[in-house]
């Protein structure tokens, strides 16, 4: 009996890690945006993709915003989409205390296309109640808060009560310093979570936010800190102080949305020192085990010639006389993904160039996306659904910034890229559930994808061989694969299996077993 325990126990452990060595993606969406599924990549590239550029969707003309208006949030709610920013009027080289204090204003739409703003009545400017301030900046219960410097989501935590079913972060300023957190019962109406900050350990001048991450089952918050040199103290700071300093990000987790615990900095894979403004990281609604953020590239190139070719010199050289760096900074977004919410894939190539030159453009402040990316309707008739993200323009320019819409396709952010020359795509190994192989992919006419299913010893599975393969072509965001035998690979569930991909022409953006 002795003897059979032994036998048993180690027959155990020899099975436990052999099942460690393999990934269970279950029948979950998984992205190409990293190498997680990647054990080779042959003669393909992953291919970053820069979204396409569509209508401007909103003007911050009213009194109480202004060319300062930003940092927006953007989530779908039901049939309705909402968007919650910053409401200012700044110009980086006139006199900051003629303008009006920061508010947070409120905008909503149907299909994420078109916005309107609705007069709710709540806060009084210049007085009259009507308009769509929904937080103002000043005191709440004894804390200083910059309505200024919102980050709104609907929380989706199950156990979440009614009356916090939409939650915010806010800035609290001297002497309570911090992130201070608000709930709302309907997302208009709201009130103080806790009677000091939550968060007290980092710069905050920025958009910090927080979110339900519903693959851990916490909360994630993620907000500005400085990596060196001197941090500032409050929102009155000496930037010449705070140069010396490098922008950067830290997380934290909290079952409550009030304690938070495992305070830790941002890594990054292949990541040069660059300054990173914002962070707009969140769970990708179609996969909510990764993280997709898009942080803003901060980047003072000095003066040079090429600076004095871009456009506006003058308004470039008056902004330097108030700050050199609002005359020469540049900013951009970038694509960050993460799968831990801790080590992050960062793309050093530009995620969201600041385009062709014109007027307006190029300048310090453009290109921050808003958090984060909603699902909308295509433009064209019978086209499947894509993503919609929306980017700052004009900012710190005139009376007015905007918000401009740019598109993708569904997971649309990297590819596995394969020219007509052709590639080979081999996975790491894996177990699935399912009976069927979808794929996101484009091939161009002459382009094709074909797919091979091998067991753990490499070796090609009878009736799922390459030659088995029906040639996949065309573009869809879900086409099912095909063999000579069908497509139902039930079979294999549960089994450790590779797949591998040859490929010409072609984009692989996701697949997933269902």
């Amino acid at each position: 009996m002795r003897i059979l325990s032994c036998f048993l126990v180690v027959f155990t452990q020899v099975i436990i890690c052999r099942a460690q060595q393999y990934i269970d993606i279950g029948s979950r969406l998984e992205l190409f945006v990293d190498d997680y599924l990647i054990e080779e990549l042959k003669d393909g590239v992953l291919k970053l993709h820069e979204p396409q550029k569509r209508e401007i969707v909103l003007v911050h003309d009213e009194p109480w915003e202004g060319s300062g208006s930003g940092y927006h949030s953007i989530f779908k709610d039901g049939n309705l989409y909402r968007m919650y920013y910053k409401a200012w009027q700044h110009e980086a080289s006139g006199d900051l205390s003629t303008y009006h204090p920061l508010f947070c204003a409120y905008a909503e739409s149907k299909d994420g296309i078109h916005w309107y703003k609705p007069s709710l009545g709540l806060h009084e400017f210049k007085g009259s109640t009507d308009n769509n301030i929904v937080m103002i900046s000043g005191d709440v219960n004894g804390l200083n808060v910059d309505a200024g410097h919102p980050a709104v989501f609907r929380d989706d935590n199950p156990a979440a009560p009614a009356d916090a079913r939409y939650k915010a972060i806010l800035v609290s300023a001297k002497p309570n310093f911090g992130l201070a957190a608000f709930k709302s019962p309907d997302g208009i109406h709201w009130s103080l979570m806790a009677p000091k900050p939550i968060i007290t350990d980092g710069a905050f001048d920025s958009q910090n936010l927080a979110f339900w991450d519903p693959s851990i089952g916490k909360y994630r918050a993620y907000w500005r800190y400085f990596t060196k040199g001197e941090a500032p103290k409050g929102p009155n700071v000496e930037w010449a102080k705070i140069a010396k300093g490098t922008r950067g990000i830290r997380t934290a987790v909290s079952t409550d949305f009030i304690h938070w615990e495992e305070q830790t900095n941002l890594d990054y894979i292949e990541s040069p020192e660059e300054e990173l403004y914002t962070n707009q990281i969140k769970s990708y609604h179609r996969a909510p085990h990764i993280l997709i953020g898009f942080p803003a590239r901060y980047i003072d190139r000095g003066w040079s010639k090429s600076m004095t070719l871009l456009p506006e010199i003058e308004e470039r050289k008056k902004r330097a006389e108030k700050s050199k760096r609002y005359g020469t900074a540049l900013t951009e977004s970038l694509l960050i993904t993460s799968r831990d919410g801790h080590l992050f894939k960062r793309w050093n190539e530009a995620f969201l160039r600041p385009g062709i030159e014109k007027p307006g453009t190029w300048t310090y402040g453009d290109q921050y996306i808003g958090w984060h990316v909603v699902e909308t309707k295509s433009a064209d008739k019978g086209a499947p659904n894509e993503l919609s993200l929306y980017a700052t323009e004009y900012y710190w320019k005139g009376n007015a910034s905007a918000l401009r819409r740019y598109t993708l396709r569904l997971d649309g952010f990297v590819s596995v890229n394969a020219p007509y020359a052709g590639a080979e795509l081999l996975t790491k190994p894996f177990i699935f559930q399912g009976n069927e192989l979808k794929l996101n992919f484009a091939t161009s006419a002459a382009g094709d994808i074909y797919v091979e299913i091998l067991d753990e010893q490499m070796r090609p599975i009878p009736g799922f061989q390459m030659d088995d393969c029906e040639p996949v072509f065309g573009d869809a965001v879900e086409r099912t694969v095909y063999w000579k035998k069908g497509a139902d690979v039930s079979a294999l569930a549960g089994k450790p299996v590779r797949l591998r991909f040859k490929m010409r022409d072609a984009d692989l953006y996701s697949l997933r077993f269902q």
